[in-house]
């Protein structure tokens, strides 16, 4: 196992198939030393976003996933932002996560996620 994790070759790697303009992706990342600690930042064009953050922002929760597995496996931490513009203007909704508090968008079903009951 290398010594670092590629964070700029793997996030090509996992955005670049949802992006219909690919070269409008920007990366950018900065480790900090002293907490243990990854922050990345990611940019793309706008109309990327729909896809690039899924249905119920899915696409983007499974990047999350394999990012926190990977700074795990350095034993890091990781912070990921997602700018909705290439140039890196105007942050989209807030998109930061923290693997230490495991959030991002998630949905619930009405009813505490119980199916419905049948009714006769």
């Amino acid at each position: 196992m290398a010594d670092k994790a590629d964070y700029d070759e793997l996030i090509r790697f996992l955005m670049t198939p949802f992006l219909d303009s690919p070269e409008d992706l920007k990366t950018d990342f900065e480790e900090l030393s002293s907490h243990n600690k990854v922050w990345l930042r990611v940019a793309f064009s706008s109309e990327d976003r729909g896809r690039m953050f899924g249905r119920g922002g899915r696409n983007i929760q499974a990047i999350r996933t394999i990012l926190q597995a990977t700074a795990a496996l350095y034993d890091q931490r990781f912070s990921l932002d997602v700018y909705g513009e290439s140039s890196g203007q105007g942050r989209s909704a807030p998109d930061s996560n923290s693997s230490e508090g495991g959030g991002g968008y998630r949905r619930r079903r009405n009813g505490g996620g119980k199916r419905p009951s049948r009714r006769h």
